[in-house]
């Protein structure tokens, strides 16, 4: 990937268009907000495709993620706390907390981030 400058911020071209970044949100999405959204989607894709093996039907994932952050030290994102509101039909709450085991170790970035930011990773099942 390659970052431009522009008066505020940076940006960069995607195969899905211009990705403006900077500290201000007026002007493109916040750093620490990619970093959230990443792990968040990332988990919930990882979360999907295990759902999907395990032949549930699924209509709708919804990810509510709340940060803390760490105002003393450069307002580092020091936890995450993903909760997962999960749709579908003949949801089975042991089958999906060997998922949600399953989709911690499977996803990349939170693996990347294990030992720097706390993931916590809760769900709710939505009868569809």
């Amino acid at each position: 990937m390659e970052f431009k400058m522009k008066d505020v911020g940076f940006y960069t071209e995607t195969a899905n268009g211009r990705l403006n970044i900077a500290g201000n949100e007026e002007y493109g999405f916040r750093p620490y907000q990619l970093l959230v959204s990443s792990i968040a989607v990332c988990s919930g894709g990882v979360l999907r495709t295990i759902l999907e093996k395990m032949r549930f039907t699924i209509e709708d994932i919804h990810i509510k993620a709340d940060v803390e952050r760490n105002e003393e030290i450069a307002n580092r994102v020091e936890r995450i706390h993903l909760h997962f509101t999960i749709k579908g039909k003949d949801l089975d709450e042991n089958k999906l907390n060997k998922a949600m085991e399953l989709t911690k170790k499977n996803c990349s970035m939170v693996q990347s981030v294990i030992g720097s930011i706390e993931v916590e990773e809760t769900f709710e099942i939505v009868e569809g």
